[in-house]
């Protein structure tokens, strides 16, 4: 493994990473041909900060395959969205600025708004309308935490800077364990919260040894957090999170728990945070002619496009290439990194390159931990506008083709 650069970065201290919902600040970036990781080995800022060189040029707008400037892809774009029944807005991959831009654009044409990762953003958050839930910090999770258990594999591979940030290895006394699966997620979990509830007896001879020896470790324990990532819970994924949760308020009546989910990157954490102050709703809404609606299953981005439910899609992705918008047999507004891998020649589409929050341009990203909003500052100028500016404008655009219409 590649031993971190303990060199301080040229110029670009403090700097938040935004490329992975834990937003780590305590290294930064040497500016250079492509971008380099000062101060921590970390795989996924380094696959990252591989799409950046701040000696490249702005990439340019362009319609049907064809470069243009910005003001005629804004055209076009406001042109789609103004004759649209039913916009989808999809990705979403940008900050608290751009989210907030996006949300009045959305109630002026009545999108629909899913983030690429909506399926596994809405396991957490039905779970939590169903039953509720108990979570922690990662600041509570580092100076509390005497047993973590890592209740989907091992968090680690996606997100590398974890045990770190909960301060495991740096504080005597912390155990990590794995959960024992024996069957599938769903049947584990179900489980050991039996266990823990004490509806089954340890000593059953049917309960496997491990998983009992476990749910008396939780029981001893001063403080243990289960850690789930939302992405890899399999279809129905809720009901393993209500299942984690049942644990955890089992527990908290004797002792202390937490759960502390991992997910919501690429900005769908925080633009749902948004959403939900703004509207009172979180994302798989619209603002339609019923007034505000909420529909977990069938606002589904995948759902509404198979079934040609949307007529137009906004894809926004300022965080790299990926992801990428889907295919799709309708007209297509794409915001996003100039490498992004969007045919040139493609009919009905509008590619618009924008600066990515933390890397281009000023921006603010909550953290996966949902109680913590840290400031994103740029590393060099990339002379690409944000989100934000992005959808000001084009929301601008689209208002006055509406008054031109009914004039």
């Amino acid at each position: 493994m590649n031993q971190p650069d303990t060199a301080a970065p040229a110029g670009n201290a403090p700097w938040t990473c935004p490329f992975c919902p834990l937003l780590c600040d305590t290294f930064g970036v040497a500016v250079g041909t492509p971008l380099r990781l000062v101060g921590s080995d970390c795989p996924r800022a380094r696959k990252a900060l591989a799409n950046f060189d701040a000696e490249a040029g702005a990439g340019r707008p362009r319609v049907d395959g064809q470069d243009c400037d910005l003001d005629t892809a804004l055209g076009k774009a406001a042109s789609l969205l103004a004759a649209s029944r039913q916009p989808l807005f999809g990705g979403l991959g940008t900050d608290v600025a751009g989210a907030r831009a996006l949300y009045a654009l959305a109630c002026e044409t009545g999108a629909i708004c899913d983030p690429a990762h909506g399926t596994a953003l809405m396991h957490g958050l039905r779970a939590l309308q169903d039953r509720g839930g108990f979570s922690t910090t990662l600041a509570e999770a580092r100076t509390r935490a005497d047993l973590v258990v890592c209740m989907t594999e091992e968090p680690a591979a996606h997100y590398p800077e974890i045990f770190r940030r909960i301060g495991v290895g740096e504080r005597e006394g912390v155990a990590v364990e794995a959960l024992p699966l024996h069957g599938d997620l769903f049947d584990t979990v179900a489980l050991l919260a039996a266990l823990v509830a004490g509806r089954v007896s340890k000593d059953d001879a049917r309960v496997p040894a491990d998983l009992a020896a476990l749910s008396a470790r939780l029981q001893a324990a001063r403080y243990a957090v289960l850690v789930y990532e939302s992405g890899r819970l399999p279809a129905q994924g809720a009901l393993i999170v209500e299942a984690i949760q049942r644990i955890v308020a089992t527990l908290n009546r004797s002792t202390r728990a937490a759960s502390l989910p991992l997910g919501g990157g690429d900005g769908a954490s925080t633009v749902n945070q948004v959403f939900a102050w703004l509207s009172g709703l979180p994302l798989r809404s619209r603002a339609g002619p019923l007034g505000l609606e909420h529909e977990p299953l069938c606002f589904d981005a995948g759902r509404l496009l198979a079934d040609g439910a949307a007529d137009t899609l906004l894809w926004v992705s300022s965080y790299g290439p990926e992801p990428a918008p889907p295919p799709a047999g309708v007209p297509r507004i794409v915001l996003g990194h100039p490498g992004m891998p969007v045919p040139r020649d493609a009919h009905g589409l509008v590619f618009i390159p924008v600066s990515t929050p933390g890397i281009g341009s000023v921006g603010h990203l909550f953290r996966t931990d949902g109680s913590v909003l840290l400031p994103l500052r740029p590393v060099y100028e990339d002379g690409l506008p944000s989100v934000a500016e992005v959808v000001r404008r084009l929301t601008q655009a689209v208002q006055a083709l509406k008054k031109e219409r009914v004039q």
